[in-house]
């Protein structure tokens, strides 16, 4: 059965029920006063299904209280469709595509897809720090934006991300102002256990920064050096921003300054929760879930800008 037939995207009741399972999954908690299961389901034709009343505050509350959905009026079903059509895009997938699939507006869908994004920001920092004892980091940079060459009179201006990538794990990575050494390195330290092996290019900046961990190893892009003896290379986040760089440029054509990071969100969690890592598209929406508790964005939020040409 194809994920896409499961019924939870298409039945607001099933898309409750499913979603009740997760967020209450240790119980029932209000979200006003926070009890556990002191609550009562609202029965009757005036009450709307899955509403229920807390013993101890008294007050109404259902499963998307607190969330990213609260006070949505697009159907439940129809915003676990989206959050699965981009869990299952390996590089993305437009909001034009999204509203034509879900048929929504390109605006509603737009803004659909910034709140999911959103609610991927808030699910990495409990990680903890990437690498440790006998582990590599690869720290690379890289610049996201048009080319001049395909503009008549202005250059875009680009925009710097930093990528930190552990060898066989997840990446973290951070919009940026520049890249020089003091910048690279406030995102470094705090992402980064410093008993981990870093591994970069041959740019000066990372020379000081190195000496702060366990190791530091480099290879010399410049003289066309990418792998020496199998272990020295940026391979892996290199290979990381070859699906960054296809979902911006191929899907979304155009991500302005003010809602990169929530792209960057997007394609982290992607890869941290990758088919090579043993999580499936199933596995890796339902992972996405927790996000959404504390994690409301209005329309002023964002910028109100669309910026999406696909």
């Amino acid at each position: 059965m194809s994920d896409l037939s499961n019924l939870i995207f298409h039945d607001a009741e099933k898309a409750r029920e499913w979603l009740e399972a997760r967020i209450w999954a240790n119980g029932r908690l209000c979200p006003h006063c926070g009890v556990i299961n002191q609550s009562t389901l609202m029965q009757g034709k005036s009450h709307r299904p899955g509403l229920y009343q807390c013993n101890a505050c008294r007050e109404p509350f259902t499963v998307t209280v607190g969330t990213l959905y609260e006070r949505s009026h697009i159907p439940l079903n129809k915003w676990l469709a989206a959050t699965h059509l981009l869990m299952a895009s390996k590089k993305g997938m437009s909001a034009l595509q999204i509203g034509r699939m879900l048929d929504l507006p390109y605006k509603t869908a737009w803004f659909m897809c910034h709140r999911i994004r959103e609610s991927l920001r808030a699910t990495m920092p409990e990680a903890g720090p990437l690498g440790g004892q006998n582990k590599v980091v690869e720290a690379d940079e890289t610049f996201v934006g048009g080319k001049a060459k395909n503009r008549k009179n202005k250059v875009p201006p680009k925009e710097a991300v930093l990528s930190l990538v552990e060898r066989g794990g997840k990446v973290r990575s951070r919009h940026v102002a520049d890249v020089s050494g003091k910048t690279l390195r406030d995102a470094m330290v705090t992402q980064i256990d410093r008993a981990s092996y870093i591994m970069t290019d041959e740019a000066p900046a990372y020379t000081t920064i190195g000496r702060e961990f366990g190791g530091h190893g480099s290879v010399n892009h410049s003289a066309e050096e990418y792998v020496r003896a199998y272990f020295w290379h940026t391979n892996t986040v290199e290979g990381y921003f070859s699906i960054l760089k296809r979902g911006i440029v191929g899907t979304y054509h155009h991500v302005s300054k003010e809602h990169l990071h929530r792209y960057l969100a997007e394609f982290d969690f992607g890869y941290n929760e990758r088919q090579a890592l043993g999580v499936d598209d199933a596995a890796r929406m339902a992972k996405s879930v927790p996000g959404i508790l504390g994690k409301r964005l209005t329309y002023r939020r964002t910028g109100q800008r669309a910026n999406e040409q696909a």
